[in-house]
């Protein structure tokens, strides 16, 4: 995945890209760490925050919106909103915290069933913080058996190594770029500002891709 060095206002595609997770899990620093190759430890979300990436992949000249949402549910509103148009959603726990994989099931996924918008919104399980291999208590098997019951990619990292972060969200995209329907979603936005969430028009065809 090579970061467009072109002029940055020419894209083929405008994807939104979900993380949620438990607070804590690292979904911050992955983020950080893909954005500008740099880890950091990094206090709480409040709400969301969200960045903005151009890469090539596939030869296709992308935009990512990536919003970045608190784990904490005292901090989210309007959650709803952030699911709306969301080509892709990554699911992160942390390898070293049992409950942060259990709350997956618990939490994250029933979010996913009643907030998305897209139903072929392609999902990706990352498990965190593989750099503690010795505090791990969730096994990679059961990721890849989490990741077959609910339909994910899954792949393993570290924010802080930056084993596997490029990867995490290369093969996001890339499964996005291989799915029609996504695809039809992220060219019609490229002319609307996806930081203005509006209601989507009753037109389906004229919505724009958030």
């Amino acid at each position: 995945m090579d970061s467009s060095s072109s002029s940055q206002a020419e894209f083929d595609y405008l994807f939104k890209l979900l993380m949620i997770g438990d607070s804590g899990v690292g979904k911050s620093s992955l983020l950080l760490s893909f954005i500008s190759d740099t880890y950091e430890d990094l206090s709480p979300t409040i709400g969301v925050d969200f960045k903005v990436k151009y890469v090539t992949v596939g030869g296709k000249r992308l935009k990512l919106a990536i919003w970045d949402t608190a784990g904490q549910e005292r901090f989210r509103t309007l959650t709803s909103s952030y699911y709306r148009g969301a080509q892709g959603i990554i699911m992160v726990y942390d390898v070293t915290r049992r409950d942060t994989f259990t709350n997956l099931s618990e939490v994250w996924a029933k979010e996913i069933d009643l907030y998305s918008t897209n139903q072929d919104c392609i999902k990706m399980l990352v498990g965190n913080k593989v750099d503690k291999e010795s505090d791990r208590v969730v096994t990679k098997k059961e990721g890849i058996d989490f990741a077959r019951e609910y339909g994910c990619l899954f792949i393993e990292c570290s924010a802080k190594t930056r084993v596997n972060v490029q990867q995490c969200f290369e093969e996001l995209v890339l499964k996005i770029l291989d799915t029609p329907s996504l695809l039809a979603e992220g060219s019609k936005g490229v002319k609307k500002n996806i930081f203005k969430e509006k209601p989507p028009p009753s037109d389906a065809s004229t919505s724009s891709c958030c």
